[in-house]
């Protein structure tokens, strides 16, 4: 997952999605318990292609629903059998058996999941509706039975459960801190509080994601003119006058929107009034009151939420979800971004006077608006920089920067090999399949990237395990990247801006997460980390777009075949620092109103959405009226769908991990074999097999720093 921070946005699935705590992979042939239904569609059996990757051709839409249901009954009766097992509970027949179990499940729901994400329809979508609360039923059943949280609490305090070590000793103690944050020491009537809730906050979530994005698409602006939006591209004009014909209104033009606040064309369009339609658009997609508005799903949600906190005896929701991160508590992270605010308030302050002065040197006597502040600091930009995005993009083809930039850095540092795979079916005809090859040429991984927009996709971009590597299973790791670079017009080469192509090399650090990924349980393997921990290997990577060896060796003109001149790159990377106000800004104000929304009691959540969110980013001490955080309450979709409550803060705590260890990279002799090795072995390749502060000790020998998080964003003292 992405945000502005690294150049880009991402929803969650980033990690192969969680079912209770345990991975939704495809598996491997174990037997299904003798109690469970009957099933005979196409998901019965792992697919026969490789890796058991996904046979997309082979599924329907009418097969996905019985599939997740008989999914959900065989689990069901998986789990009852081992609670009800007459032995004496051990590791083996309790928390190594719950760790079997759920495969059919887990083999339609990662697909089913991705296709609801990257290609949905209305079915889909109604199976989507129908099944999501009978899965947090299925939750509830596992982690609320007394039986079972018997055994595994009997296995936690037996001396062998204490004497375990290594990746056992961090499955038992997972399993336990899971069930008991599930709610397994409840009482009986407090459970049953807690189901009903649960039911209704997935009800709620599915709702809102839904929503969301058929907001997104319809909420699309229409322009009458091909005037109206002066300072676009001809092929940015092109598209949109097909968006417009496709949608019904030949002979217009429509912008389609992108998942956050900021929009791409805000920095191009020369008539202000088309940015203020754009950006209204944009703001207000969620929130006006018609059929696309969330504001009280948002509600619903945040009372709700608070209840279960309060149930579950925590002070709060953030409190309540931040049990196994590496930033341990909400007081904690709010410090860590605190530190930020004196810097970068300032700068905010230094470059909306930079702006007003760009306005008015070409006669605009204008108060500045958030709708201004990304066209004045494009403009600011080419003049101090003497840097135009249009100049960047035919140096990035969207497949050269894939094939000749991501996989050759992962070539050079860690020895990998990709080959396409054009026999492996795909869900949507843009997409490519590759074979991933380990640097002793064995088979490691198979590899799916599903790179354009289009108005049945989820914003933004992200990772995510169709099946998901485990000894335990015999499986090895499918997975897919999925992004948003906007689709080229018909005829037109496919070209990406800088932020896509550092979006290219984050969501890739995911991908090589989960292919390094060595463990023997499923619920450690890979991504399955804290979601403060999960995306440093992710930031970590996108170090390698700008490394001279690699982006030489991609950075082709389309036409011409020139490599980047260095001129060019120099340019790019002395704007690097340019434009923080926003770059940092509306990422650390999004990350301090999702902390402030789930620090809230039952009684203060209930208040209207947006006077409290006004409220908070008053008190962030910002200028959030010129820059609103990167997704405003009504379309903040991490948090309100994709797992993200009380973790948005991870992309600027894992920032600071990345930047501190590529410091050590840079510091023992950068892109080599060995330092790849290294970086494998110590964490890239670990999954939750250690404490994650371990972890980071193992690959850098020290704490966490910010230094140099504060010098590659321009606010070390040094720096200003």
């Amino acid at each position: 997952m992405k945000t502005r921070l690294m150049a880009a946005a991402a929803p969650l699935v980033l990690g192969a999605g969680l079912l209770g705590g345990f991975p939704m992979t495809a598996l491997a042939k174990e037997k299904t318990a003798a109690a469970a239904p009957a099933y005979t569609g196409p998901l019965a059996q792992p697919s026969t292609l490789p890796f058991h990757a996904p046979n997309f051709p082979a599924y329907k839409d009418s097969d996905w629903q019985p599939a997740i249901e008989a999914g959900i009954a065989a689990q069901r009766a998986e789990i009852k059998a081992i609670a009800a097992n007459k032995a004496k509970p051990t590791f083996e027949n309790t928390i190594v058996a719950k760790e079997r179990t759920g495969q059919l499940l887990s083999r339609a729901y990662s697909t089913f999941g991705q296709l609801t994400s990257a290609n949905t329809n209305d079915a889909l979508d109604a199976v989507e509706t129908a099944v999501s609360p009978q899965i947090s039923a299925l939750n509830d059943d596992i982690y609320l039975d007394p039986a079972l949280f018997a055994r595994v609490k009997a296995v936690h305090d037996s001396a062998a459960g204490k004497a375990l070590t290594g990746e056992d000793a961090m499955l038992l103690a997972t399993t336990y801190d899971e069930f008991v944050h599930r709610g397994a020491l409840l009482t009986p009537a407090q459970k049953t509080e807690l189901k009903a809730m649960n039911l209704e906050i997935a009800k709620l979530e599915t709702a809102f994601s839904q929503k969301l994005t058929a907001a997104t698409a319809a909420k699309a602006p229409v322009f009458d003119t091909e005037a109206q939006l002066a300072g676009l591209s001809p092929a940015e004009i092109a598209a949109a006058a097909k968006l417009a014909a496709e949608k019904g209104k030949p002979g217009k033009f429509m912008l389609a929107l992108g998942n956050t606040t900021q929009q791409a064309a805000l920095t191009s369009l020369t008539n202000r009034d088309s940015r203020k339609i754009l950006w209204e658009a944009s703001v207000n997609r969620t929130s006006g009151g018609d059929q696309y508005d969330t504001t009280a799903m948002v509600t619903q949600m945040a009372t709700l939420r608070a209840r279960k906190a309060k149930l579950m005896g925590k002070p709060d929701f953030a409190t309540y979800q931040m049990y196994d991160r590496m930033v341990k508590t909400p007081a904690k992270a709010m410090e860590f971004m605190n530190g930020f605010v004196p810097a970068l308030r300032a700068t905010q302050d230094r470059e909306a006077g930079m702006l007003e002065a760009a306005a008015k040197a070409e006669g605009q006597n204008i108060k500045l608006e958030a709708w201004d502040w990304s066209y004045y600091a494009e403009k600011v930009r080419k003049a101090k920089y003497d840097l135009d995005e249009n100049q960047i993009k035919p140096y990035f083809d969207v497949w050269r920067t894939l094939e000749d930039g991501v996989f050759y850095a992962a070539n050079q540092t860690y020895g990998l090999t990709f080959k396409r795979r054009t026999d492996l079916p795909v869900y949507h005809p843009t997409m490519r399949a590759y074979e991933v090859l380990d640097a002793d040429g064995s088979e490691l991984a198979i590899f799916y990237f599903d790179p354009f927009a289009r108005s049945n996709k989820k914003g933004g971009a992200w990772m995510n395990n169709f099946v998901e590597q485990s000894y335990l299973r015999g499986e090895k790791p499918v997975i897919s990247n999925t992004l948003n670079i906007a689709p080229p017009a018909e005829g037109q080469p496919a070209l990406a801006s800088f932020d896509d192509v550092e979006t290219m090399f984050h969501e890739f650090g995911h991908a090589l997460h989960g292919f390094f990924a060595s463990q023997k349980y499923p619920s450690l393997s890979g991504t399955n980390t804290a979601r403060d921990f999960v995306e440093f290997p992710s930031q970590f990577n996108e170090n390698f777009a700008t490394l001279p060896a690699v982006l030489n060796h991609y950075a082709k003109h389309y036409q011409t075949g020139a490599t980047i001149p260095a001129e060019l790159v120099a340019k790019i990377k002395a704007a690097k620092t340019f434009n923080q106000g926003l770059g940092l800004g509306e990422t650390l104000e999004a990350a301090m109103l999702d902390i402030d929304w789930h620090k809230l009691s039952p009684e203060e959540a209930a208040q209207p959405p947006m006077a409290f969110e006004a409220k908070a980013l008053a008190a962030t001490g910002l200028s959030t009226d010129l820059i609103p955080p990167r997704y405003k309450t009504p379309y903040f979709r991490h948090i309100w769908d994709n797992g993200y409550a009380s973790g948005y803060y991870s992309y600027i705590w894992t920032e600071m991990l990345a930047h501190d260890g590529w410091d050590w990279v840079e510091k023992n002799g950068g892109m080599t074999r060995a330092n790849g090795d290294h970086i494998r072995k110590s964490f890239l390749g670990q999954g939750h097999t250690k404490d994650f502060a371990q972890l980071f000790r193992d690959f850098t020998g020290h704490d966490p720093e910010v230094e140099p998080m504060l010098e590659a964003r321009g606010l070390a003292p040094e720096a200003k």
